[in-house]
C-alpha cells in the first residue's frame, strides 16, 4: 500500500518515520485490550484490574459473563505498518465510570477504530456518539466471538446510525493479522478522506 504523503500530526526525530495516534475504542468487553495485545510490535501496556461490584449494575455482562477483568486506565501498543508509518494504539477504558478519562485520551488522534460486539450493539453507541462529537474519523471493527450472528453490513449500518461512507469490517481481535488488516483500513479510509477534503479546496 503505498502511504506516500500522507498527513501525520507529527514525527520522531529522524523525520524519516511518519507516527500517527489511533484509538482503539468500544464499549465494555468488546476486546480492546485483546486486540491491541495481538497487534502490538512491543509488549502493550494494560492498566486491567478484577471486575468489582461498583460496575454491576452498570456494566451488561451478556455474552462476557466469564469477563474478569477490565481496562482501568488505557492500554497501550506500537504497530509499524512499513517502514514509513508506526501508529500508536491507545486502548480506552470501556466501563462507563471511567469515560470521563477519554477526553484527554483523543488528544492528537488522527482516527480510531470503534469496536463493536453485535450480541451487545448498545455497548458501543456511547463511542461512536464519542468520534461524531470530537469530529474523530473511524472504521467500525466486528469482533466476531463464538456465539456471534452474521448480519448483514447494511443492517449494522441502519442500528448504529452510521455514515454510508464509514467503513466496516469484521474481524477476530485474537488475530494479529486480521487486527493489521483493520488498523490498515482506517489509514485507507483517512487517506481517502484526506483527497476528498482537497479536492473540495
Amino acid at each position: 500500500m503505498d502511504l506516500k504523503g500522507f498527513d501525520q500530526p507529527w514525527r520522531p526525530g529522524d523525520g524519516k518515520t511518519r507516527s500517527v495516534k489511533v484509538m482503539i475504542a468500544g464499549g465494555f468487553g468488546t476486546g480492546k485490550t485483546t486486540m491491541v495485545r495481538s497487534v502490538s510490535d512491543i509488549k502493550p501496556l494494560t492498566t486491567e484490574e478484577t471486575l468489582t461490584q461498583a460496575s454491576a449494575d452498570v456494566d451488561h455482562l451478556i455474552g462476557v459473563a466469564d469477563k474478569t477483568q477490565t481496562t482501568v486506565s488505557l492500554d497501550f501498543g506500537k504497530i509499524g505498518i512499513n517502514d514509513s508509518l508506526v501508529l500508536y494504539l491507545f486502548g480506552t477504558p470501556g466501563q462507563e465510570r471511567f469515560w470521563f478519562l477519554w477526553n484527554g485520551l483523543f488528544k492528537g488522534a488522527l482516527g480510531a477504530i470503534v469496536l463493536v460486539d453485535t450480541r451487545r450493539l448498545a455497548s458501543s453507541f456511547r463511542a461512536i456518539e464519542e468520534m461524531e462529537r470530537q469530529n474523530v474519523p473511524f472504521v467500525i471493527a466486528l469482533n466476531v466471538f463464538p456465539d456471534s450472528q452474521d448480519y448483514p453490513v447494511d443492517e449494522i449500518r441502519d442500528a448504529l446510525d452510521i455514515s454510508p461512507h464509514t467503513p466496516v469490517v469484521a474481524f477476530d481481535a485474537r488475530d494479529r493479522a486480521a487486527s493489521r488488516d483493520v488498523l490498515i483500513t482506517l489509514i485507507q479510509h483517512l487517506k481517502e478522506r484526506s483527497a476528498v477534503a482537497l479536492e473540495s479546496l
